[in-house]
């Protein structure tokens, strides 16, 4: 890339981060700055959409690099024809498209200008294609976008950016492509890890709940032990006040009987002085 066409992107991407009420005023000061035929070409930048000036601060704020990474993910996915990991995957994708949407609106509010709803539908709709496709990745990241990017228009990705076009290949980098087969027997490999940690936390939350089990069976067994040890105690007390009343109760036999046999021979002393009194003249 020559001199000029990379301080035109210089510049480009540095007056595109700017709030776009700041825009006009800023171009014309740095194309005459500059002046020449880069100063021309910047004369010439279009002012960026609220949505693509959003898209340009979560550029240069880093954001879409995670983004990038999960879009090689899903292509990988896709070319293993990995059905589960492409489901996990796409809804990571749809969770990180929201994410990063509404960390661009925030930008753009701290930036003082907030976004309407539609042109963070717009800004959505940039990050989603970020992800989707590898040549409009590539001019997103630039930080130089002029109009949002759908891909449900037939509109080139490349007509959205300022200054040079990049080449997506040569932009979104792509990781040398591993054998097939190696590429499975990792990913395999990452499952084999991944249900193996969630067999870790179902064991370890089996046994937080055994263990609590465990303890609570100990106290109860503990208060039962203490209440039958209490019972016990209880029961020698009783045993040896019915031993002390059964030993009252022989005593009381005895004396009863003494008292009958006593009352007995009282009775016969007195029917016999009443027959000697009958019987006297």
């Amino acid at each position: 890339m020559s001199d000029a066409a990379t301080l035109l992107d210089e510049v480009a991407a540095e007056l595109l981060a700017l709030p776009p009420a700041r825009f006009t005023a800023a171009r014309n000061g740095r194309a005459e700055e500059i002046g020449g035929a880069v100063g021309r070409r910047i004369a010439k930048l279009r002012k960026p959409t609220l949505a693509a000036w959003a898209v340009n601060l979560l550029s240069r704020d880093g954001q879409l690099a995670e983004a990038v990474d999960l879009a090689q993910a899903l292509r990988e996915a896709q070319d293993d024809a990995d059905a589960a990991e492409m489901t996990r995957l796409g809804r990571q994708r749809r969770q990180l498209v929201a994410a990063l949407a509404r960390r661009a609106a925030d930008l753009a509010a701290e930036a003082g200008t907030p976004l309407s709803a539609p042109m963070r539908d717009a800004v959505e709709k940039t990050v989603n294609a970020a992800i989707i496709d590898p040549h409009a990745a590539a001019m997103i990241l630039t930080g130089r976008l002029v109009a949002s990017v759908d891909l449900a228009d037939d509109t080139d990705p490349s007509a959205a950016v300022a200054g040079s076009v990049p080449d997506g290949a040569a932009v979104v980098e792509t990781p040398a492509r591993d054998d097939l087969a190696q590429r499975r027997a990792r990913k395999a490999a990452e499952r084999a890890v991944r249900e193996a940690e969630r067999a870790r936390s179902d064991a370890d939350r089996a046994l937080a709940g055994a263990t609590a089990r465990e303890t609570a069976a100990r106290e109860k067994a503990d208060r039962i032990r203490e209440r039958l040890e209490g019972l016990r105690a209880e029961i020698a007390r009783v045993e040896q006040d019915a031993d002390a009343a059964r030993a009252a109760l022989d005593a009381a036999e005895e004396e009863a009987t003494a008292a009958r046999e006593t009352a007995s021979t009282r009775a016969r002393d007195l029917d016999h002085a009443r027959s000697v009194v009958e019987g006297m003249p």
